[in-house]
């Protein structure tokens, strides 16, 4: 038997409500890697399934790069669990290799690859969502990488429409990644981790401004335990009209 903590299915219940993610008769594809953060969210929506007052179906996809990944033992996870699930296999890593100067970072490419693939999948199935499993540490991150190397102001939202009509959802956004690594370990749940990462059988530079973030961010919260529940405000008391941008400015009045 899974054990979802109380934290988690609260946090995901209340995003739920709020942004309205799911809906009565909504088909939802998951993206599931098989880390801790696909793997909880998995488990979410199948606790979410069994409490909320409305009806939706929903179904893991595994995306595999072409890598020779054993990725079998998701199957059987799901098989376990009730849950249902396809592989589709890709040539992802060839064409990477082919596609990506030496050198340079792949993780951007894998991820809008991957990303196409299930956006694929989910508008040949009839799936009208696409679940991901972003949490509350990964906005932080994206946030402050746009920040502090891209000159942008922007994070993951909880819920956007993509070009192609899909919504993507992000039900975990609101939890901490601990509280996800610490599901996987209290039910003993093997998790795929950074070992799986095709870029690793690559020559190339590993993602620095990421490393670099992270780091900054548990120094951040060391010194102020509180910031990741201020930033988290924040996100929802954007004043638009301290910004520079021109539009603003014109409506902008001095209080």
């Amino acid at each position: 038997m899974i054990e979802l903590s109380k934290k988690i299915s609260k946090l995901v219940g209340k995003t739920n409500a709020e942004y309205g993610l799911i809906k009565e008769g909504d088909k939802v594809l998951v993206g599931f890697s098989g880390g801790k953060d696909s793997t909880t969210l998995l488990h979410s929506l199948k606790h979410l399934q069994r409490v909320a007052p409305f009806n939706f179906e929903f179904k893991a996809v595994t995306v595999t790069y072409g890598m020779g990944e054993q990725v079998q033992f998701l199957a059987e996870h799901c098989k376990k669990y009730d849950i249902e699930h396809e592989i589709v296999d890709t040539e992802i890593f060839e064409l990477a290799g082919e596609k990506i100067r030496k050198n340079s970072s792949f993780c951007s490419f894998f991820s809008r690859m991957r990303r196409g693939y299930l956006y694929t999948t989910a508008q040949e199935q009839g799936y009208n969502k696409l679940a991901l499993g972003h949490h509350l540490d990964d906005a932080m991150e994206s946030f402050f990488m746009n920040f502090l190397y891209n000159g942008a102001l922007r994070s993951m939202p909880p819920i956007y429409k993509a070009e192609n009509g899909l919504e993507v959802i992000r039900p975990l956004i609101f939890c901490r990644e601990r509280q996800l690594r610490a599901f996987a370990q209290t039910n003993e749940i093997s998790v795929i981790g950074d070992e799986a990462c095709p870029a690793m059988r690559f020559d190339i530079k590993m993602p620095y401004a990421r490393a670099k973030t992270k780091e900054l961010l548990e120094k951040m919260e060391e010194e102020n335990p509180q910031m990741f529940i201020s930033m988290k405000a924040a996100f929802n008391n954007i004043q638009t009209s301290t910004f520079f941008q021109k539009e603003f400015l014109d409506n902008y009045e001095e209080a």
